[in-house]
């Protein structure tokens, strides 16, 4: 598989990453199977997806235990990216961005996944009520004591950027620019595909202009872009699309021109191409920083996504994925 560069730090990774969420956070879980998780990591590793995405709160705290099962064999094959700073509550995800809490959550994860050296330790979410840049530090620290080899920070949700009365994105380039004074950042992590192509305003260039890395989460939109799922079909209760404006039966059914125009590419390009895999190669093609990481808990799926980076599409191809209808229904 084709390499690519996380920024600052210059550390590569191939160019179609996986993302574990589903595994064990927010996604059915009567699907959820532990086994049949691990054979998607290994059969991601084997196709040269390297770079694993994980989260301490995905679980929470399972989804580390899961990679490190993983890791304790095929460390040298991946490149492992955890997150901190945002913890599961009672009712609803809270942020803590205390030095105190970084430094032991860090410790933690290192435990969890049985390594002794993170190689991308991202700011899930910064914390109101610390400055970033006090967050930052301590994150920095851990660079310096040899448990992280680079830095990377999660763009801020939709939701929140509504909040505080921000245009989507706008909040976390302020942050990047304070606390790139503190210690460089090396990946930027955000949600990019078809049918959410708001990263390309702004967020995108930020990070093209300063060589930084970026993560295109939820590439492949929640699913959708897969073209696997039925308007109307439903989800279990603890699947997040079962709340999602997006995930309704007649947004499903009004969205379906967007599919159509990416399984139309998909046969231009021979039996056996995706729509899955048009999506992935449309990331690809935003940018030689950029690196999707779909999120699969199903071998199959894993060894699919990770066919799209050798998909190449055509001006023409580009083009038509560019003209086809925007995504209808509020995305939070």
């Amino acid at each position: 598989m084709e390499r690519r560069t996380i920024g600052a730090a210059a550390l590569e990774v191939g160019a179609i990453g996986l993302g574990c969420m589903p595994m064990s956070w927010a996604y059915s879980g009567s699907e959820q199977s532990g086994s049949r998780s691990l054979r998607a990591v290994h059969a991601a590793l084997d196709a040269g997806s390297s770079l694993l995405d994980t989260a301490d709160m995905y679980g929470p705290f399972t989804n580390e235990l899961l990679l490190g099962r993983v890791l304790r064999e095929r460390r040298a094959d991946a490149f492992v990216s955890t997150k901190c700073g945002l913890l599961v509550g009672e009712q609803h995800l809270v942020a803590n961005g205390r030095p105190g809490y970084i430094r032991r959550a860090c410790d933690a994860s290192l435990r969890r996944l049985g390594t002794d050296v993170i190689d991308l330790y991202q700011l899930h979410r910064a914390d109101p009520e610390v400055p970033v840049e006090e967050t930052w530090g301590a994150m920095a620290e851990l660079v310096g004591a040899g448990k992280v080899r680079a830095l990377g920070l999660c763009a801020v949700g939709a939701r929140a950027a509504r909040r505080s009365g921000a245009r989507l994105h706008d909040q976390t380039v302020r942050q990047l620019e304070r606390v790139q004074q503190v210690f460089p950042v090396s990946a930027v992590q955000a949600e990019l595909s078809v049918w959410s192509p708001e990263a390309l305003d702004a967020l995108l260039p930020w990070c093209e202009a300063r060589g930084v890395g970026f993560m295109a989460a939820m590439p492949l939109g929640n699913g959708f872009l897969t073209g696997t799922l039925t308007p109307g079909q439903g989800f279990e209760p603890d699947d997040v699309r079962a709340r999602h404006p997006r995930f309704t039966a007649e947004m499903m059914a009004a969205n379906q021109p967007v599919v159509a125009g990416l399984r139309r590419i998909a046969r231009l390009h021979g039996e056996g191409t995706t729509p899955a895999q048009v999506a992935l190669a449309w990331v690809l093609g935003q940018g030689r920083q950029v690196v999707p990481v779909p999120g699969a808990k199903r071998e199959e799926w894993a060894v699919e996504n990770a066919g799209a980076a050798d998909l190449v599409l055509t001006e023409a191809d580009m083009a038509e994925i560019g003209g086809l209808p925007p995504a209808r229904g509020s995305w939070d």
